[in-house]
């Protein structure tokens, strides 16, 4: 078995096993919804966002979230920078991310997502 194979199979059998870290939801990006879809969300940090000086919104921060999924679950594309992704939450609330970056790497998507929040 080849090193791209192991590292592949470690991140379906592990990283992404639903009895471990993962856990399912769906993903609506670009039109599309993608569901129950295996990914780890870590983060959700709560960051006091750059505010210009006629901007008066108060109460309002700036969320930062890392995605990982399995990249053939969103068809095999990488959501561009600057794009929105929504991921289910519960019940039917989607939350809105933009994404900040997002990269392609030995068949597994990591984005680094972001979020205003009150």
């Amino acid at each position: 078995m080849s090193f791209r194979e192991l590292v592949e199979s470690d991140n379906h059998e592990i990283f992404m096993n639903l009895d471990e870290l993962a856990e399912e939801r769906s993903i609506r990006y670009d039109g599309t919804l993608y569901e129950s879809i295996p990914v780890v969300l870590t983060g959700a940090e709560e960051q006091a966002r750059n505010r210009l000086s006629h901007d008066h919104a108060e109460g309002l921060y700036r969320v930062t979230s890392i995605l990982y999924c399995p990249a053939e679950a969103l068809g095999g594309c990488t959501p561009e920078q600057g794009r929105t992704v929504e991921i289910h939450e519960n019940g039917t609330f989607f939350y809105r991310y933009r994404v900040e970056r997002s990269v392609c790497e030995m068949g597994m998507l990591e984005m680094e997502l972001e979020a205003i929040d009150e």
